[in-house]
């Protein structure tokens, strides 16, 4: 089976593939539309992805934002997208959240 960059790179072409991994991406909001931005940002292939969202997992959350499940209820969105999004080795997640 071809690694996931080979057919980004076939449909992309190799000078886009190559900026999409030096990009740095700021993406505001780990919600639902987030949710959907960040997991297609990874497999993408975007090297690097600032998650910024003060905001924390309500149970409301659970059926229609997948990164989040029952034990991360009253978490940030930020710091528990973070690991989902490390599963890709070739993206560096970083978050920003206080409260």
């Amino acid at each position: 089976m071809a690694p996931r960059s080979f057919h980004v790179n076939q449909s992309l072409g190799s000078l886009l593939t190559d900026t999409i991994q030096n990009a740095k991406v700021l993406m505001v909001g780990a919600g639902g539309i987030g949710c959907e931005l960040l997991k297609n940002l990874v497999l993408t292939g975007f090297g690097e992805i600032h998650i910024v969202d003060l905001d924390t997992i309500d149970l409301s959350n659970l059926n229609r934002q997948f990164l989040f499940g029952y034990e991360h209820i009253k978490k940030s969105k930020a710091l528990v997208s973070r690991p989902a999004l490390r599963r890709s080795p070739k993206t560096g997640a970083h978050c920003i959240w206080r409260r």
